[in-house]
Order: structure tokens, then C-alpha cells, then sequence
């Protein structure tokens, strides 16, 4: 896992990049499933890096925006059926 860690970090650093870029282009809105699901699978390689790394805090970070992308994917989904 190790020899792949850095793939998975640089994978979801791209993720969050271009979530908040397209977002902030208008290409995509912060509640569209497309953002928060770019955010969550950007949180989760990122944080397949982070726990290789043994990097806690930045750990608790993704846990925190996979946390936040699951909640807004739900209401999403609640919300359009």
C-alpha cells in the first residue's frame, strides 16, 4: 500500500482541487451530487495517503469533508428523490 499512497493522495488532491475550481467557475453548483461526490472520493484517497503517512490531523480533516460530502449527498438525494 505504501508504493500506492502517494497515486491515491495526488488522486484525491485533484479531486478536491477540481471540485472547488469547477465550483468556483459555475460549472458546477456546491449542492450538485456531481460536486459533493468529487469531495468525497477526493476525501477518501486522500485519506488512504494521510493514514499511510500517519498524518492524524490531516486524517481528521478528511474525515471531516467525507463527513460533510456523505450529509449533503443524502439531503441531496432526500430532496430529489
Amino acid at each position: 500500500m505504501e508504493l500506492l499512497s502517494p497515486v491515491f493522495g495526488w488522486l484525491g488532491t485533484a479531486l478536491i482541487f477540481g471540485a472547488y475550481l469547477l465550483n468556483s467557475l459555475k460549472k458546477v453548483d456546491s449542492d450538485s451530487r456531481a460536486y459533493q461526490l468529487m469531495n468525497l472520493l477526493g476525501a477518501a484517497a486522500l485519506g488512504v495517503n494521510v493514514y499511510v503517512q500517519r498524518a492524524w490531523p490531516a486524517l481528521a480533516l478528511e474525515f471531516v469533508w467525507g463527513g460533510i460530502a456523505i450529509i449533503s449527498l443524502l439531503a441531496s438525494i432526500k430532496k430529489r428523490g
